[in-house]
Order: structure tokens, then C-alpha cells, then sequence
């Protein structure tokens, strides 16, 4: 019998005899509780232990079965209360045993391997058996996929890990494994075979949440206390916090927060393994991560799929032999990664690290540096890097310590001098001798791999890896003897000591070293000293015994390396029908190595007209252009050519002055490997101030005048046309021009229209010599990859339209249609060079373009005003965009303001003083006062969702709001809170229908009051944007004199007039508004919060609205619309709209009245038609907004050719009107925006159709089963009679449609009085709240509450 447990009998009043079970409270051995519930229970019949609550309830109703069958067989009067039967009350007693009575006892199943060969004892605490042996076997397949998958090295690390795990060991390593690649190159098939070798010992993680410091239940998954837990597609790259990561794989006690279950200590036992495709943040040289983490990287092989799936359907009938295999591996050297440290993750993720790496001669050579000379390289270095945000010098200096064994803030050389921070000592290895970290460079010595011996034929590791390659010899003229797709014969066939061809996979890349001496003849000596300073690998003496080859496997695209690496130095690629010429006389005796970085690709070396160096500007930029190695890859030659291009500037007529560029020149040269001190005595010859001195860099600001410019580019042609601002003025048009006319362009305030993303690069690069060719590769570089911008520039233009009128949606084309400007499209393909007879053509196309940017300008000078206050107050440029000048208004020169920022998770209690929606309840109704302290919103949740397809279940499906599985995996963040699911962006109510009288309450500038509540961005910066905020108020109501002392009297000299107070005003609404786009923006800025994962500041307002929703609600009215600042209320009293001012005063929010309503249909979630009580109508969604309906329906206003009028739009294809016929079809280019006419047939019409691809068109969405005309060409022609208006009369009759589905549409739309009457407005004695039904004891929100009538 169950030792926790006795079978009790009670008699009954008629006589019957219940059995039951007692349950005993004592230290017992055959149940655990952990946690204050049931853990596991012992089943002596499977001689495991069982953690299923459904197994225990049958063990124990077993026992009353056997008990009433040993003691009562034949009694019909004896009832068992089974522990199945709810009505019984017993499963209730069992739970208050296991949570009320009894303590925790348990003993953590699991914690070691048992296989099926294994000997079980009760002590073993196992709930499972592996349904294989322990045993030695062969093990083909695994070495078969995983050689090809993986290097030797690599191989070592998991087969290590996998038999620590088996050993039992893996509880006390404190390590975990993870592999680091791209997609498909063989981490989830690892993971999957570990997951089939310890089945039913390991959990699916979540590193993400590991690496939160807001996921509470981070733990849950390890709640079984597994052995293994692994994670296919981790992210550890944006970790916070790795301190439950630390202590996890260090196997301290921790306390687990798990879901309906009170907390608890555990000590996990688990080894991790993680695949990813980022690497693992490592955030210093002091992070715990370090000597934890072992990183495995695939070699990026991959077998041909039908022995991939053999091997990988073999391994599973292998198990047992893998695990023995694994455990003799690491049986053999327990302490083989004791001091590993992830050199290749260090260098993924620490910028600092790759800082003292590239830096590393330097600090090795002298063993020594100050402070100010590695804060020199170290800025030089952050510029070649890009880093997007490097140490400040305060952390700098803290961090370089950890790199030097000696630091002090003043020291005497032994020169005498004094210096000031010292570091001493290098660190050849970071953290201590004993560890591996950074290289000594000059430890492996050239005779270590690059030794050549004789080769006799298939002696070499090429011959021997690569023998299944189809292979061929060479015919007398040292060509291929027959077509490959005859060839028949592998390396393995032919004697490699003869001339022979060979097939190689396309990512087996050689590198031929082919440099002369100073005669110009081959030099093995040179040739052997720059292949030395290469990764080692395979390498080979080439058929003339002078040249080197090195072999490697690429990982990345071959396709996109360039096929030159330096002089005398060539990528060959083996692509297509090439293959590899070879004759085999000496080779070394390494394997090929995995490369993926370091070799230049097409397109990175920008050639450069060096004519073209005829301002300060351009010396500047091929300066920097250097010092990032962009033009040589070698520190010698690019020191080299600084030297001569300011040489030459020197010896011309230049004036120049790039003296402050001298001290970064000098840190790049003392940082090149072999040649420093040459290098650096070069740098002492240069010149860096002209003869005479430089006047600066070139005035922008030529009279100030503005000029209008637009550019076109294609592969042979070049276009700049620009004109000056004003009616009259000439259009300039400029035909591949030379690097002189752009500059001399440069001197106005030139104006363009997403110029600064695009334009103003354009013109940079003629500025630096390229050619239309080169123009065209940069202009495709920055199109379809958002790279290849210049700095420098960005500010060329005075100013960007696109970006100061902020409609990221709005085209130039849109803005032509707008404001009824010609409407033009080219027709050409940009990508295909234009015939010389075009260039005419293309250029007036351009001249269109300047005219429409003219017309933007003028039509938006009320923006501009606001930017140039804007610019005005950060003490910036008009050029700088909003987001910029509304960092440095708030912010101002604080790059990292994220230290002070006030983030908290909405769903935890705050500390000190709160409230909840039941205090702003009774504030709202009169009972209290207004409450005090920060708003809590018990029940909130956030979780992210990654699914796989397989793993989705039908409550997802519910959750999500999906139909069907789909086929793709799901990242989705989900919040809830009071049982709704709350949108990341916000949160929105409906409830569909007709209504009568009706008001909406608005909240006005719902975002900014979310920040003021919670301080969100500390006190000094919430209160500035507070101020901001209080200015418009304070100009909204002419108190100017309180305005001009705000922001330390900056805005006094916009505070004269009305005109100008207005014009501020619209300036701070556009960077108050831009304040909330930021917080939640996907990239990084000060105002983004690392820890606001959850869109605070909108979360806050959507709660704020839920709460206030379900109040209203709760108090007998209907709610129509809610949404994150709005609610629609149906009928209201004065006192329910008085009722949700107060509640959102509460909460911090103003609400005020937006509109009344006589009537308002409601459609869905974002679509209404409605008539306020002044007699107007208003309509959101397209359906109602189209002119044509809303006129002939609602307003009654006349229609006029505008409201005939459609504008369509394609993302996808150029637009075309097919005026033919589907058998002969005549397609008319429109261009990818144009607005069209539905006109009758036979009236000149066609198909609006798109473009897919060379013989695919597909209707226009919305177009199809009319003909099209262009507008313009309708009016031209004088077709207005011809407009098809069946196709408006059908969207007019399927919006009374919509209406009817709701109620009586012509009654709706008619001026009748609507007819229903609200009750308070006839019944004097109308109570506005059901007071009554508010008692203390009564929850506020419950099924007791009355609903009003």
C-alpha cells in the first residue's frame, strides 16, 4: 500500500459503508510535493516514478478498489469514493492534502541517465527509461554527417558536451554550448540527434526570455529539472541581463517562478545547447559569459540530399553506440574546455575586443600605452568601424585595464618624462596567461603550416577529400581534353602528378599567389612571405614551383567576391563549367579551412578619378577613404597614397588645411603589422597645411540662394536639372557633368525631395570622380540595399522636403496628382543603358520632376516655418531631420539618456504608492478623493510567441485569431489584460451598429500624458518635454507672457505676435509628436528603451482605455467605439461623460469633448458614418470617404470631374491601359502612380493592368470589369460625358448595402429626427448611475451589477 495513506470505512445512516482515503501526514517515501502541490509519485508496478496527477489518482483508487476486494468481495452495501468522482469531495481533500498539509519533500526526478540496459533502483528517482542501450557499436552514419558538417576541431566540442551529459558530469560543468552559423548549415540536425539521444530528458527554452530581466516565469521550462535543454533558433544578441543565464549553467539555487504555483528554490542540473544564427552578446572582458560559453561554428558543407536523409534516417538505430562514443571522448580529457574562451563570439559581438584585436602589434610591440594615445586610436577605430555607439573616455579608460596588467594615473618613464594613465604590461591572452583569448600572432610561426613537402600522387589532403570529384587530364595545349558533361573519371582515377582538371564545388575558392621580384620574375621568397600572413590552411607550390596556392572553403557568395585581392594576388572561383588546372609536386599537411570574411567584394573598391582632387572636401574624403582601407587593403600603400595625393595638392595651387587630421593619420600608420615605423616616418613627411592656408572648406551658402534639383541615373547617362526658386527661372540641365559643375551646383541651398537619403549621394560621388557607370552601381547599392551612403553627403542639401513634410507614404508622383501638376512617367528601364536619341526625353522628364519639388515647397512653407523653428531651438540645421532636432530640444547633447529613463512593467505592482481601477472607480463617482501614486494594472501580461507550424495548436489558432495552421513560423507579442488581448500599437473596441444621440470623449494628447504620469523619461528630461508641452497649451490660450519664460526664455522671440506663436506652436506639435514614434521605433535612438519591449507608453493609454471602457460598461451604458484615446458612448447622461473626465483625470489624461452626435453608424472596428448635432457628416474608411458616395448619399453636395476621378497605385509593376484585345493586346505605359476616369467602352479606354514580369499582367486591384483613362487625358480630349459612373453607382448602392445591414438606411441618411429618445431626457426622475447597486461589499465590476435600461 502507498505509505501517505490509509483506507477508512464510515457507516452511513441506512447502513451503507463508504470506503475513503485518509491521507497521512508524515514523512513519507512514496509521494512528493514540491512547490505546495503534487510532484511525482512512486508506481511500484512500472518501478518508476510518475509526475502525471492522472496516475496518482488511479494508483490511490486502486488501493480503495483492492481493499473493498480483499475486505468486502461480496458486500453490496460498501460505496467507494473514488478520487474520479467529483461528487464525492475526494479529489478536493487529496488537493488540500497535497497544498495545505504537507510540506515540500521531493527529491528532483530525472537526474540521471537510465538506459535500457540500465540497473533501476527506487534511489534512482527515474520517471523514464531511454529505449536504447549504453553499449559500444559502429556509428557510420553520425561520423559520415557529421565530418561533412563539421570541422575536426568542432566535432570535438559537441561529441564532449554530448558525453558529459551521458558521464552524469554535466551537472557540476558550468558551460554550455552553442552553435553559431547561418541558416542550413547544419545546427538543427545536431540538435536534432541530441534531442533523439536523450528524449524525454530535455526542455525547449527560451534564451530570449532567459536574457529579460522582465520575464518573471524565464524558469518555468526548466520546472522538470532536465538534463538537457536546448533551443533551436536562439537569440542572445540583444541580452540585458546575464545573470539567470550566469547562474543557470553555473547551477546555483534559484527560485523558480512558476505559473499557479507558489515559488520555490531549485538547483537546476540542465546543459544547455543553443543554435543561432547572431551571435552572443558578450558585453566586456569581465562577462561571466566568457568562460562559460562554447561556441561551435559549421563548416558550411553540405552532403547531397539522398545520403543526407540516409544518414540522418541511420543515426537513430546508432544511438546507443553515439552516446558510448561521446562518453569515451570525454572521459578521455574531462578537462579539455576548462579555460576555452569564444574567440570568434568575443569578436562577433565586442566592439572593444576587435579594437585591442586590430590594435593588437601596437599594444604588443611597446607593452605599453597612455590613455590619450589609445583614445586616438580607439576614436579612429570607431570610425573605420561605424560603431553606432562607442565609449565614452570615462568607460574607455575602465575597459582597457582589463587588458594591461598594470594601470597607473601617473608614472615616470625611464627617459625622465612624466606621463599621465599608463598601462603597462599587455595581455597577450585576456584574463591571465592561462586563458586563450587574444592570439600571440608571432606564436605560430611560418614553419609551423606553411612547409612543403614532396607529394607523391594522392598523398595530399586534397586528393584524398576531394577523390569523388570528377577529374580529367590535360591535352598537349593544357586545355581540358573533353566536355565535362562527357567526362566520366574522378580525381581518384588520374595520377595527380600530371597536368589535370577538376571539377570543384563552387565554394572551394583558391588563392594564387603570383608576386615578381624587382626583376619581374616569380619569387617563391615573396610569394611564400605574404601567403604566410593568410589563415592556415591547405596550400600547394604551383606548376612553375614559384607561385603558392591556398585553398579554402568560402562561406558566404562566391558570386560576390571580387576576383582580385591584391597585386599579383588572385580569388580564383570555380563556378559554371570552370575547374581548378593543377599538377601536384608540393603541398603542406593541413586540411582546407572554413573562411568567411576578409576578402574584398565586388563593388567595395570604388575607383576613384584621382584628377578630381581639386577642393579641401575632396582631400578630406580619399583621407578617409584610406584610413578605412577602402582603396588598398594594406596599411603601407594606403599611408603611401595619403601621401601622394597631398603632396600633389601641395605642390599645386590648392588651399588646404587638414592639420586636426594629422594626429588620426598617425594612429592608423603606427597600427600596420610589418610596417610601422616606416609608416610612420612617412606620416612625419607629409603635408598637411598648403603653402598657404586654407580659407576652410567651401561656403554652401552662395547669396543664399535656394535652388530646385532633381537627379536621374542609368547606366550610361547622368542627369542633374536644377533651377532657382521663383516664377520665370530657367531650368539647368546637366548631362553627365564633371566633378567641377556639381561643386560649383554645391555653393546654393540646393532643395530636393528625398534628397538626403538618395539625390545628395548622387552628386557626392560626381564630386569624387566616379563615372555614370560607377554612379549607376551606387545608385542600385542604395535602392536595393540601403548601403553605400556617404556621410558627408547627407548635408550637401539645405534641406530635404520629403523628410520636413514627414508623409512617409507620399511619393513626388503623389504630390504631382495632389496639387494638379502634369503628371508625367518615364517608360525607360532604369536598369538598361538609353539610346543618345532619348537623353532629351529623360531630361525633360527631370525637368518635371524640379517643377513638382518647386511646387511641394511652396505648397508646404507652414512646415518649413516649423522646421526652421525647430532647427532654431536644438541649435541645429534645416537640413537635420525632426527626429534629430527633437533629440537635441529634449535631450540635448546626452547620447545615452536611456540611464535615466523610468521603464516599469505595468502588470507588477509599482513600489511605493498606487492604485488600481477600483480607486479611479470611486474618485470617477464622488466617493473618494483623486487617488495618489502610480496607476497598477493587476492581471497584465506580455508574452512573446515563436511557433513553428508543427508546433501550433488549436488554442493558439483561438489565441491568434488564425483559421488554419499556417505555413510559415509565428513571432507574435501578445498582451492581455482583462481577458482582452491588447494590440502592441494599441487598443480598439467595437460595437458594430446604428445609434442615436452620441458623444465622443477624446483624449487630448494621449501619448505625452502617459509620459508626464510616469516620469518616463527621468525628471529632467520628462519635465523639458512637459514644458514643451505647457508652451502650446499656453499659446492656445493667449497667455504669452508664462510661454516666454519657459524653456530659459528661447521662445520670447516667437512670442510677439499671433501669427508667429501659431507657428511655434505647430513647430513643438511636430516634435511632441515624433516623441512617441521614437519610443517604439524599431531602430535605436535615445529615446528607445532597451527594457521597452512592451510599447510602454502606448500600453499605458490602451490599459487606461480598458479600464475606463469596462466602467462605463459596468454602469449600464453602451460603449461603441473605444480605442487607445477615444471612447464613443451611446445616449449619455451629463453625469457618465463628467464620470469618465474625472476617471481619466485619475489615471492623468484630459479627456474633452470631440463630437456629438445626432446619429452614427458604426461598421467595424475603424470604419463610421455619422451626422453630428450641428448637421455635418463625417466619415472614416474608404468605403464612406470615396466623394461620389459621400456626396450623393450624405451631404448632397454637387459632384464634381474631381470626384470622377480614382488614383491607383502599384508597388509591385509599372501600370499599363490595355486599349486592345486579350487575344491582340496594346499596352499603354502609365507609369507605377496615375489617376484614371472609369469610362464608358468604345469611349479610348482599356484594362488597367500590372506589370509581373516579361508576358504577365494582372488587373489593377479595384479596376477590373471597367475601362480606364487617364484623368488628365479626359479632360484633355473633353470626355467628361464618356465617365462610366455604373462604377460609382455600384460603390454607392453597396454603402447602402452596408448601412441596411444595421438598420433602415434611409431613415439614417434622411433629416427626420432619429427616433429613438433617450430616457433621461424625458423622465425627470431618471437616475444616472444604479447607486443602489454599488454597496461596499459589491465588486464593481460582477454579474450582480443591473444593467441600466
Amino acid at each position: 500500500m502507498l505509505d501517505f495513506l490509509i483506507v477508512s470505512t464510515r457507516s452511513q445512516k441506512r447502513g451503507n459503508i463508504e470506503l475513503y482515503p485518509k491521507f497521512i501526514i508524515k514523512n513519507n517515501k512514496d509521494l512528493m510535493i514540491r512547490g505546495g502541490d503534487f510532484y511525482a509519485i512512486w508506481n511500484e508496478s512500472t518501478s518508476l516514478w510518475s509526475n502525471s496527477e492522472d496516475i496518482a489518482i488511479s494508483l490511490i483508487d486502486k488501493e480503495l478498489d483492492d481493499y473493498k476486494e480483499t475486505h468486502f468481495k461480496d458486500s453490496p452495501d460498501v460505496k467507494v469514493l473514488h478520487l474520479w468522482d467529483s461528487s464525492t469531495g475526494m479529489i478536493d481533500s487529496w488537493h488540500h492534502y497535497c497544498q495545505k498539509q504537507c510540506r515540500d519533500n521531493f527529491h528532483a526526478l530525472d537526474e540521471k541517465l537510465i538506459f535500457s540496459n540500465s540497473e533501476l533502483k527506487k534511489t534512482d528517482y527515474a520517471s523514464k527509461i531511454l529505449p536504447y542501450n549504453l553499449e559500444s557499436c559502429p556509428i557510420t552514419n553520425w561520423e559520415n554527417l557529421m565530418n561533412v558538417l563539421y570541422s575536426e576541431e568542432e566535432l570535438r566540442k559537441i561529441e564532449w558536451a554530448i558525453g558529459a551529459v551521458v558521464s552524469g558530469d554535466s551537472k557540476k560543468i558550468q558551460k554550455f554550448l552553442v552553435f553559431y552559423g547561418a541558416a542550413g548549415t547544419g545546427k538543427s540536425t545536431v540538435l536534432n540527434v541530441i534531442q533523439k539521444l536523450f528524449d524525454g530528458y530535455y526542455c525547449v527554452f527560451d534564451s530570449k526570455a532567459l536574457g529579460s530581466s522582465n520575464a518573471s516565469f524565464a524558469l518555468e521550462p526548466f520546472k522538470a529539472n532536465p538534463l538537457v535543454a536546448i533551443q533551436h533558433d536562439g537569440d542572445l544578441s540583444k541580452i540585458e541581463d546575464n545573470t539567470r543565464i550566469n547562474s543557470l549553467v553555473s547551477h546555483e539555487m534559484m527560485t523558480v517562478n512558476e505559473k499557479f504555483h507558489s515559488a520555490y528554490p531549485m538547483k537546476f542540473k540542465c546543459f544547455l545547447f543553443m543554435g543561432t544564427n547572431k551571435p552572443v552578446r558578450i558585453t566586456d572582458a569581465k562577462s561571466g559569459l566568457i568562460r562559460r560559453l562554447i561556441d561551435v561554428e559549421p563548416t558550411g558543407n553540405q552532403m547531397p540530399v539522398r545520403k543526407y536523409k540516409q544518414a540522418v534516417e541511420g543515426i537513430k538505430f546508432e544511438l546507443g553506440g553515439i552516446a558510448q562514443h561521446c562518453l569515451y571522448v570525454y572521459q578521455s580529457d574531462p578537462e579539455m574546455y576548462d579555460n576555452y574562451i569564444p574567440i570568434k563570439m568575443i569578436g562577433a559581438s565586442n566592439d572593444f575586443y576587435n579594437f585591442v584585436e586590430d590594435s593588437y602589434d601596437v599594444f604588443k610591440r611597446d607593452d605599453m600605452t597612455t590613455l590619450k594615445a589609445s583614445w586616438e586610436m580607439y576614436k579612429v577605430y570607431s570610425d573605420n568601424a561605424n560603431l553606432a555607439y562607442p565609449l565614452a573616455m570615462r568607460a574607455f579608460k575602465e575597459e582597457l585595464k582589463n587588458y594591461f596588467y598594470e594601470f597607473s594615473e601617473r608614472s615616470t618613464l625611464p627617459d625622465g618624462s612624466r606621463v599621465c594613465n599608463l598601462y603597462k604590461g599587455f595581455k597577450i591572452h585576456l584574463g591571465g596567461d592561462n586563458s586563450n583569448n587574444i592570439q600571440d600572432k608571432d606564436a605560430n610561426s611560418i614553419s609551423d603550416w606553411l612547409v612543403f613537402d614532396d607529394a607523391q600522387n594522392g598523398s595530399s589532403f586534397f586528393d584524398t577529400m576531394c577523390k569523388d570529384y570528377p577529374a580529367q587530364y590535360a591535352n598537349k595545349d593544357g586545355t581540358p581534353i573533353k566536355k565535362w558533361a562527357d567526362v566520366t573519371t574522378t580525381l581518384s582515377n588520374i595520377n595527380t602528378a600530371k597536368l589535370h582538371y577538376v571539377m570543384v564545388p563552387e565554394n572551394h575558392i583558391v588563392i594564387d599567389f603570383d608576386i615578381p621580384d624587382e626583376n619581374g620574375n616569380k619569387s617563391f621568397e615573396r610569394n611564400y612571405e605574404a601567403a604566410s600572413k593568410w589563415p592556415q590552411t591547405y596550400a600547394e607550390v604551383s606548376k612553375s614551383g614559384q607561385g603558392i596556392h591556398l585553398h579554402y572553403i568560402y562561406n558566404g557568395d562566391v558570386n560576390k567576391l571580387s576576383r582580385i585581392y591584391d597585386d599579383h594576388i588572385e580569388i580564383k572561383i570555380f563556378n559554371g563549367n570552370s575547374s581548378l588546372r593543377r599538377l601536384l609536386t608540393k603541398c603542406n599537411k593541413l586540411m582546407i579551412s572554413v573562411i568567411s570574411s576578409g576578402l574584398p567584394l565586388k563593388g567595395d573598391q570604388k575607383m576613384l578619378n584621382f584628377d578630381s582632387v581639386k577642393s579641401e572636401r575632396s582631400l578630406r574624403v580619399l583621407i578617409e577613404r584610406n584610413l578605412k582601407k577602402e582603396i588598398h587593403s594594406a596599411t603601407k600603400p594606403s599611408v603611401d597614397f595619403i601621401k601622394k595625393i597631398l603632396d600633389e595638392a601641395y605642390d599645386s595651387d590648392l588651399k588646404y588645411d587638414v592639420s586636426d587630421m594629422r594626429n588620426a593619420v598617425l594612429a592608423f600608420a603606427s597600427s600596420s603589422t610589418n610596417h610601422a615605423t616606416e609608416c610612420v616616418k612617412i606620416v612625419s613627411q607629409i603635408h598637411f597645411l598648403s603653402k598657404e592656408a586654407s580659407l576652410g572648406t567651401e561656403s554652401n551658402t552662395e547669396n543664399n540662394i535656394i535652388v530646385f534639383f532633381d537627379c536621374e541615373v542609368f547606366p550610361n547617362l547622368f542627369i542633374v536639372n536644377y533651377k532657382k526658386e521663383g516664377e520665370g527661372s530657367t531650368i539647368v540641365r546637366l548631362i553627365n557633368p564633371k566633378p567641377i559643375d556639381i561643386e560649383k551646383l554645391c555653393q546654393f541651398w540646393l532643395v530636393g525631395f528625398n534628397c538626403r537619403k538618395y539625390d545628395n549621394h548622387m552628386l557626392y560621388a560626381c564630386m569624387q570622380g566616379y563615372n555614370s557607370e560607377q554612379i549607376y552601381k551606387l545608385s542600385r547599392n542604395i535602392i536595393d540595399n540601403h548601403q553605400g551612403f556617404f556621410g558627408e553627403a547627407y548635408n550637401i542639401s539645405y534641406t530635404d522636403i520629403y523628410d520636413y513634410v514627414g508623409l512617409k507614404d507620399k511619393s513626388l508622383k503623389k504630390w504631382e496628382i495632389e496639387l494638379g501638376i502634369l503628371h508625367q512617367e518615364l517608360g525607360l528601364p532604369w536598369d538598361k543603358p538609353v539610346p543618345k536619341e532619348l537623353w532629351e526625353k529623360v531630361a525633360s522628364y527631370c525637368d518635371n520632376d524640379v517643377t513638382a519639388t518647386e511646387a511641394v515647397w511652396n505648397a508646404t512653407q507652414g512646415k518649413f516655418t516649423a522646421r526652421k523653428i525647430l532647427a532654431d531651438l536644438a541649435n541645429g540645421s534645416v537640413n537635420d531631420t525632426t527626429n534629430t532636432l527633437t533629440t537635441k530640444i529634449i535631450f540635448g547633447n546626452d547620447r545615452h539618456p536611456q540611464s535615466q529613463f523610468n521603464y516599469r512593467f505595468l502588470g507588477d505592482k509599482p513600489t511605493g504608492k498606487s492604485f488600481t481601477w477600483k480607486e479611479a472607480v470611486d474618485y470617477a463617482l464622488g466617493k473618494t478623493e483623486k487617488p495618489e501614486g502610480k496607476v497598477w494594472f493587476p492581471g497584465y501580461t506580455y508574452d512573446v510567441i515563436d511557433l513553428t507550424p508543427d508546433q501550433i495548436t488549436q488554442d493558439d489558432l483561438e489565441l491568434l485569431g488564425l483559421k488554419r495552421v499556417p505555413s510559415k513560423p509565428i513571432h507574435k507579442r501578445i498582451s492581455m489584460y482583462r481577458d482582452e488581448m491588447i494590440g502592441e500599437g494599441g487598443y480598439v473596441h467595437a460595437a458594430p451598429g446604428m445609434y442615436g444621440l452620441a458623444e465622443t470623449k477624446d483624449s487630448s494628447s494621449h501619448h505625452p500624458h502617459s509620459e508626464f504620469a510616469e516620469k518616463y523619461f527621468g525628471e529632467t528630461y520628462s519635465n523639458r518635454y512637459e514644458e514643451i508641452y505647457n508652451v502650446r497649451a499656453c499659446i492656445k490660450h493667449h497667455d504669452y507672457e508664462t510661454a516666454r519664460k519657459m524653456l530659459d526664455g528661447k521662445l520670447a522671440k516667437y512670442l510677439n505676435d499671433e501669427s508667429t506663436a501659431n507657428d511655434l506652436s505647430a513647430a513643438l506639435k511636430i516634435a511632441i509628436n515624433s516623441v512617441y514614434g521614437l519610443t517604439a521605433a524599431r531602430f535605436d535612438n535615445p529615446f528607445k528603451d532597451p527594457l521597452n519591449v512592451d510599447n510602454f507608453i502606448a500600453k499605458r493609454g490602451a490599459l487606461t482605455m480598458v479600464d475606463i471602457r469596462h466602467a462605463v460598461e459596468d454602469l449600464g451604458y453602451t460603449v461603441i467605439h473605444c480605442k487607445t484615446d477615444s471612447i464613443k458612448i451611446a445616449n449619455p447622461t451629463p453625469e457618465i461623460l463628467n464620470f469618465v473626465v474625472k476617471m481619466g483625470e485619475a489615471y492623468g489624461y484630459i479627456f474633452e469633448t470631440e463630437e456629438t452626435w445626432d446619429r452614427i453608424c458604426l461598421v467595424n472596428h475603424s470604419v463610421f458614418i455619422g451626422k453630428n448635432t450641428a448637421g455635418k457628416w463625417i466619415a472614416t474608411g474608404t468605403q464612406f470617404q470615396v466623394p461620389y458616395v459621400y456626396k450623393t448619399l450624405f451631404s448632397g453636395e454637387p459632384i464634381t470631374f474631381d470626384d470622377l476621378c480614382e488614383t491607383r497605385a502599384s508597388k509591385s509593376g509599372d501600370m499599363y491601359i490595355n486599349t486592345g484585345t486579350p487575344e491582340d493586346p496594346c499596352y499603354n505605359f502609365v507609369g507605377k502612380i496615375g489617376r484614371f476616369c472609369p469610362i464608358k467602352p468604345g469611349c479610348g479606354g482599356g484594362e488597367l493592368v500590372v506589370k509581373r514580369d516579361e508576358n504577365k499582367y494582372d488587373y489593377v486591384s479595384g479596376s477590373k470589369g471597367y475601362y480606364w483613362l487617364e484623368s488628365e487625358m479626359v479632360k484633355k480630349l473633353g470626355k467628361e460625358g464618356c465617365i462610366d459612373k455604373s462604377y460609382y453607382i455600384k460603390e454607392a448602392d453597396d454603402a447602402l448595402m452596408t448601412l441596411n445591414i444595421y438598420g433602415d438606411a434611409d431613415m439614417f441618411r434622411s433629416d427626420d429626427p432619429y427616433p429613438y429618445i433617450p430616457e433621461y431626457i424625458t423622465d425627470p426622475n431618471f437616475s444616472p448611475f444604479p447607486i443602489p447597486m454599488y454597496p461596499d461589499s459589491v465588486p464593481f465590476l460582477g454579474s450582480t451589477i443591473v444593467k441600466q435600461k
